[in-house]
């Protein structure tokens, strides 16, 4: 696995996000989510505004965001709670990051079901376009990150590219996906075989009145 990225501080670190507010309409979502814990308890709140925090200064630099320490510290203020306890949440979910990602943070997942399945492959496929694990490629557009289990073992090989997961891929699959997205274009989530969800390939073999709807079966049973 690749390694994992620390928290960094500098002056110019400091400089460029000390300033850090929420926009107002993050605010507003803020003090929704907030508003969903009973009063006192506005600290449980931190994971989904350590989110919010990424996902805002995602898009003030064209990418899928980071947590630089100050932000960190302003989401620990914001909420009334010791900057050390907002650290040690964003540095133990794997869903924050602590160092500047491209615009696709691109996590590959190298775990054993996906390594049987082929993930090499897919880090080759990366590979051939430029991604390193562990860097950003020089246009911006990609960094590359394996990653342990992302809970999609039944699809595997499979990648999270931001929000989306991409399975049952191949090299080609993969190559074309990196190419879509390089174009501006979205490449269609989830399986790329003829794959109902996560049912067998080629359709469910049981139950197949219900992959069209919610079909009744408890009459034809009785």
């Amino acid at each position: 696995m690749a390694e994992a990225k620390r928290l960094s501080d500098s002056p110019e670190i400091r400089e460029r996000w000390g300033s850090f507010a929420f926009t107002k309409e993050n605010e507003t979502r803020a003090k929704t989510v907030i508003g969903r814990y009973p009063p006192g308890r506005q600290q449980s709140a931190v994971i989904p505004l350590l989110d919010l925090a990424q996902r805002q200064i995602g898009a003030e630099t064209s990418t899928q965001g980071w947590l630089p320490i100050p932000v960190i510290e302003y989401v620990a203020r914001y909420l009334g709670m010791p900057n050390i306890r907002a650290y040690e949440v964003a540095t133990f979910y794997t869903m924050f990051n602590l160092a500047p990602v491209g615009r696709f943070h691109v996590q590959v997942c190298g775990t054993t079901p996906c390594m049987l399945r082929g993930s090499d492959d897919v880090l080759a496929a990366c590979a051939a376009k430029g991604l390193k694990k562990g860097h950003t490629t020089g246009d911006g557009l990609f960094t590359l990150t394996e990653v342990e289990c992302l809970g999609v073992c039944a699809n595997a090989p499979m990648v999270q590219i931001n929000d989306d997961n991409y399975e049952d891929l191949t090299a080609a699959s993969m190559t074309a996906i990196l190419e879509a997205l390089a174009a501006g274009k979205a490449p269609k989530p989830g399986p790329q075989i003829k794959r109902q969800t996560s049912a067998p390939e080629g359709g469910p073999t049981t139950l197949t009145a219900m992959a069209k709807d919610n079909h009744d079966y408890r009459g034809e049973w009785a």
